[in-house]
């Protein structure tokens, strides 16, 4: 099952983490320090909560989550064809997760990954990936870095 990822910039991670819970009707699948997300099944999506005050209520990125490393071939191929540079990023641990993913950036800089869950993580991350805008140098290290700058939306 694919599911469209909608990842958020939140001052407050427990203020945030409970005004989600009421309005999607589900608890966070998975919460670590600075960090939640939501499963949510109807409709299909995965919400991240990225704890970055002075940031919050801006979007950090997108994404959509696919089913196997093979899926996300496919769309590095399919995105290639359409002409759109692709970024690949295989076996990367990211967002307490180890994943294989694809980056594009849309046409006013809005970064957006296909992506499969690998196996879970004990740590945030250390892919290369940083949301900041493109000709903004990264601060941080961790792809989804709460702590990076992102992109203005």
């Amino acid at each position: 099952m694919s599911r469209v990822q909608l990842a958020l910039n939140v001052d407050d991670l427990e203020t945030a983490v409970a005004f989600y819970s009421k309005l999607l009707g589900v608890e966070p699948a998975k919460r670590k320090p600075g960090y939640a997300n939501f499963a949510v099944i109807q409709p299909p999506l995965k919400l991240v909560l990225l704890e970055n005050p002075g940031q919050g209520g801006s979007l950090n990125h997108l994404g959509v989550e696919v089913e196997s490393t093979e899926k996300v071939h496919s769309e590095i191929t399919r995105l290639s064809d359409e002409g759109l540079f692709t970024d690949e990023e295989m076996g990367t641990t990211c967002c307490f997760a180890t994943q294989d993913k694809v980056w594009v950036t849309g046409p006013d800089g809005e970064r957006w990954e296909v992506y499969t869950v690998l196996a879970d993580s004990d740590s945030f991350g250390t892919s290369r990936r940083t949301l900041v805008e493109i000709d903004q140098a990264p601060v941080g290290g961790a792809c989804c870095d709460a702590s990076s700058s992102v992109s203005r939306s």
